[in-house]
């Protein structure tokens, strides 16, 4: 497993199913190509969906979560600006069905047990296969499928969903990140410093350089 104890690290706070989260990976992407040496991302998940899921794992979709259909015309009106911003081709530009729980709990798990190049790999798998293939990442069979892809043990990812330890974890992070303040993703946080939402790619280098 790789040491990245020591690299330049940029924690970025995100939930899978943020159409906003996958433009702004977008936007850091562009921002890394500029620099001479990646920044690490210390990625903490983020649950967008807490709200609406019932005690049995399932979506209730009759919440009142505050955002009507004026709110969700307007998002996607965003996420196509944005698009265009960033050329970037996307398959969907909401998901309102889909639970990125199970996500999540795998791509914790694979960031435990893997070098990080591995994670990271994985991780960009479960946002592409969402946001520009759009299957349902909360299915445990496409999750095993990312994994394999990407050179995981599918296994891996079937066990972390059934994990109730692991399941307890996640929920603590998801408490930490509001905790720390974040109410919104995606969330850059550097150096005592944030920049919330898909932010420029001049945005994340003023929050990390100062210019």
């Amino acid at each position: 497993m790789s040491d990245t104890t020591g690299d330049e690290r940029i924690t970025v706070y995100s939930d899978y199913v943020c159409p906003f989260c996958y433009l702004g990976r977008h936007s850091l992407i562009e921002y890394q190509d500029e620099r001479d040496v990646d920044l690490v991302i210390d990625w903490h998940p983020f649950d967008l969906r807490a709200g609406k899921r019932n005690p049995d794992g399932s979506i209730d979709h009759d919440v009142d979560d505050g955002k009507d259909e004026d709110y969700y015309e307007q998002a996607k009106e965003n996420v196509r600006r944005l698009q265009d911003e960033y050329d970037v081709e996307m398959d969907l530009a909401l998901s309102r069905d889909i639970d990125s729980l199970a996500a999540q709990l795998a791509s914790v798990r694979v960031r435990d047990e893997h070098d990080y190049d591995t994670w990271l790999d994985f991780d960009w798998a479960i946002f592409e296969a969402l946001w520009t293939e759009g299957r349902d990442i909360g299915e445990p069979d496409v999750l095993a499928d990312l994994a394999e892809d990407t050179g995981v043990d599918p296994e891996t990812v079937r066990a972390a969903l059934d994990d109730e330890a692991l399941r307890e974890r996640v929920r603590s992070l998801f408490d930490d990140a509001k905790r720390q303040g974040v109410s919104g993703v995606p969330t850059f946080a550097y150096d005592g410093y944030a920049a919330r939402g898909a932010v420029p790619p001049e945005q994340l280098r003023r929050l990390v350089e100062g210019t």
